[in-house]
């Protein structure tokens, strides 16, 4: 449920409706705007009756939540969330790009799309250093040393970095070198995971599930959310269908339908989405004409030589055309790039 206080409710009726929910075992969730605060609870809504909070004072009126997700409903925080990382806003009016290779492969490769990726105008450096594939026998990564390279092309060009994580045991390590913990679509479900990145103190960009509805990938938000991680954004990355023509089905609708849901930012990975790389430009201007707060672009200086998904990466010439073809569109809809 969202308890809703009245404008210009003072502090300590606000403190003395939260001490009460938590009393009888409601955990909470304050959303302080401008105007109001809304007081979000998560409990057993059976002894709501009981508790008479609307006879409160500064309580203007108790709502329940309809949806299995709770903290990340926009039924209990109306405007949308801005995760800052330093000088980097997510969810806000500019939209962020996240660019780099699928995997880091040396040093050289890394520092040279790192530097043509940040000279294009991402903000974002993505690489992963732990590789889940699909054949054993395929390129697993550089593990530790490839999260060795991302810390040093972040000091040498100031872009953060975003890569993946895959076990639990690795959380610590993946957060020393890295701002951005991603959660790849194999494990949107692994619960377990999703718990333990909840106690990290790094924003989490939670990629969705192959074959996952939207209430799922929304529902595994909210484990990260309620587990006391509220920097958590969603990246459409495309699902598995029936076509073959494409390696997923890049389901732009569910940008603008979790925008509706959720107050969270919304990422599109159209490389991952479609897996052609003359794919990647359209589908990156359609993101942000559906509401995307930002990109995430695979980028390899010789994407033939690429040791994972050559096919979809673009090379930096390609991904500089891409960020031009896309601001007239970002501007078009009131955003910036």
């Amino acid at each position: 449920m969202i308890v809703i206080m009245k404008n210009g409710a003072e502090k300590e009726e606000i403190q003395k409706v939260i001490e009460k929910l938590e009393k009888v075992g409601f955990s909470i969730h304050l959303s302080e705007g401008v105007e109001r605060t809304i007081i979000g609870a998560v409990g057993d809504k059976s002894i709501l009756n009981e508790l008479g909070l609307e006879a409160m004072g500064g309580v203007e009126r108790v709502v329940a939540i309809r949806h299995p997700y709770k903290m990340v409903s926009r039924e209990v925080k109306s405007e949308n969330t801005i995760i800052k990382i330093g000088n980097v806003e997510i969810g806000g009016s500019q939209i962020q790009v996240m660019a780099g290779p699928c995997a880091v492969e040396s040093r050289e490769q890394l520092f040279e799309v790192a530097q043509m990726v940040k000279d294009s105008g991402a903000t974002i450096l993505r690489g992963g250093a732990f590789k889940p594939r699909t054949s054993p026998y395929a390129f697993q990564g550089l593990e530790e040393e490839g999260l060795k390279l991302l810390a040093e092309a972040r000091e040498r060009t100031g872009l953060l970095i975003v890569t993946e994580v895959v076990d639990p045991r690795t959380i610590d390590m993946v957060s020393e070198y890295s701002d951005i913990l991603q959660i790849g679509a194999r494990n949107m479900q692994n619960f377990f995971l999703l718990k333990e990145v909840a106690k990290a103190n790094k924003p989490v960009l939670l990629k969705r599930g192959l074959s996952s509805t939207i209430e799922e990938w929304l529902m595994a938000a909210e484990y990260i959310y309620a587990g006391g991680n509220h920097n958590v954004m969603f990246c459409e990355r495309g699902i598995r269908t029936f076509e073959t023509t494409t390696r997923n089905t890049l389901d732009l609708s569910a940008v603008s339908m979790v925008k509706q849901l959720s107050h969270l930012p919304v990422i599109v990975d159209p490389s991952h989405g479609t897996g052609v790389r003359s794919l990647v430009q359209p589908m990156s201007q359609a993101a942000i004409a559906a509401g995307a707060d930002g990109l995430m672009i695979e980028v390899h200086p010789n994407p033939p030589e690429a040791l994972c998904d050559g096919p979809q990466s673009l090379t930096p010439d390609q991904f500089s055309t891409l960020l031009s073809s896309v601001k007239d569109i970002a501007r078009a809809v009131g955003r910036n790039l």
